[in-house]
């Protein structure tokens, strides 16, 4: 199955480049004003990313979360960060296997919410790979295609200053970082 979001062959706005970073480390130590989490539909915590978030953020932040009523695959909702050093979480629920249109929804709908929010910078985990099963590759494919053209839709670029996809395992770091210029072009 093919991305639906294909790399850039053009050079549409080399200036896009300077807001986007990959950074490898832990997503919960970001000082940042969102975070995203890749929740499950419940957004009452669970394993890898959404616990260490839940955990870091403290008991408040499930108390918050008991009242959004969950939420569907692909779509977003947003909390205060509360203990995190990241002012508010945007969670996301991505698709359990390859749903490309299900996976490019979470990070336009996060991308979305930052901006409704007038949230400047969002940090990004490698949404739905893992235990959800999305192969790594393509979802970096998604992720960082859909950002490029949310950014080059209307204003938006002026609404993020950056946007920062946080890795933690060595291989999504070199995915990343072998595919990053071909969506954000350098000048």
């Amino acid at each position: 199955m093919q991305p639906i979001v294909e790399e850039t062959k053009e050079i549409p706005n080399p200036s896009l480049l300077e807001k986007i970073s990959v950074w490898r480390g832990d997503l919960t130590k970001l000082q940042i004003d969102a975070i995203v989490n890749a929740a499950n539909e419940s957004l009452l915590g669970g394993g890898g990313v959404d616990g260490a978030i839940h955990r870091g953020a403290g008991p408040e932040l499930l108390k918050e979360c008991r009242g959004l009523n969950g939420c569907k695959p692909g779509d977003a909702k947003i909390t205060k960060g509360y203990n995190l050093p990241a002012k508010h979480v945007v969670h996301t629920v991505g698709p359990r296997g390859e749903h490309p249109s299900v996976l490019e929804s979470c990070y336009s709908r996060a991308l979305e919410l930052a901006k409704q929010n007038n949230l400047r910078t969002i940090a990004f985990p490698c949404i739905s790979t893992g235990i959800f099963g999305y192969p790594n590759e393509n979802a970096a494919r998604i992720a960082l295609g859909t950002t490029r053209k949310w950014l080059e839709k209307d204003d938006n670029s002026g609404k993020i200053d950056r946007v920062v996809f946080c890795v933690f395992l060595e291989v999504d770091c070199e995915i990343y970082d072998r595919l990053v210029y071909s969506y954000f072009p350098p000048n």
